[in-house]
């Protein structure tokens, strides 16, 4: 009974991790209210795309509301530019253009009455990022065998805290998740999203790619510790603990960006 009650537990310490690293990572959309003519509008902006599709901007307006997007690709200092949003009834809509891979454009929605004071959302103008797309035959079995690895390794932390024989095998088939998730089907994620293996350390700073070896090494270190001695509870807990915290981190921070050769340029009075 104990053994299931441990398993709920490390289940919801992993559910309540993916949702995080979810809601707080920035590739979740902007959502909020502003108010227009006395209503307030809901508006909710995208900040992820996909590389060959155009990343839509709708805006559910109430009758005589009108708007336009202000764009540009990020980081750059290139001039802002002005889409239209095309009214289709109570939607208002328009496309930014594509990028390549890693490739991110910032945008605000403007909305006024007609012929009124307008009002920005956000504040500060929302980044978007596009990306390859990923066959699910290679996203599907990454997504679940970290998802699985969380869990095993919180499983494995509360088996060091209450002494379980078990925590040797939970470590093993947590090494094995992360080495499968991480380095074999992560490194062809990244591969098809944004064309590259590995951008974490030694070939640079991605968080997602440096979180997944640091998980790997703490835990092929626990692995270690518990072959010289089975009964160690010190290892497999300290590499649950900084599993569990370097997953706790935003998802996609420090991410792949791509670096646009442009000159800088005077920016108009109109922009954010």
């Amino acid at each position: 009974m104990r053994a299931v009650s441990l398993w709920v537990v490390a289940v919801l310490i992993t559910v309540s991790l993916a949702a995080w690293q979810r809601i707080s990572g920035p590739t979740y959309p902007v959502r909020g209210t502003v108010s227009v003519g006395g209503a307030t509008i809901s508006l909710e902006l995208l900040r992820s795309g996909e590389t060959g599709r155009p990343l839509p901007v709708e805006v559910n307006v109430p009758p005589g509301v009108e708007g336009d997007v202000v764009w540009r690709r990020y980081p750059s200092s290139d001039p802002w530019n002005v889409e239209r949003l095309r009214s289709n009834g109570k939607l208002l809509r328009t496309e930014l253009p594509s990028q390549p891979p890693a490739g991110k454009v910032e945008y605000q929605v403007r909305l006024r009455e007609m012929a009124g004071p307008g009002r920005a959302f956000p504040h500060k103008p929302a980044v978007a990022r596009f990306k390859g797309a990923v066959p699910e035959g290679v996203l599907v079995p990454h997504i679940l065998a970290m998802f699985l690895a969380m869990a095993f390794a919180a499983r494995a932390g509360l088996a060091a805290l209450a002494g379980e024989r078990s925590v040797a095998k939970l470590a093993w088939i947590t090494l094995g998740l992360t080495v499968v998730g991480g380095f074999l089907f992560g490194p062809a994620v990244q591969k098809y999203a944004f064309g590259a293996w590995w951008t974490g350390v030694p070939f640079g700073w991605d968080l997602t790619d440096n979180k997944t070896l640091i998980a790997g090494l703490v835990w092929a270190w626990a692995v270690w510790q518990l072959r010289r001695n089975p009964s160690a509870r010190l290892a497999p807990g300290v590499a649950a603990l900084v599993m569990l915290v370097v997953f706790s981190v935003p998802h996609s921070v420090w991410g792949s960006e791509l670096k646009w050769d442009t000159a800088p340029q005077p920016q108009p009075t109109a922009a954010p």
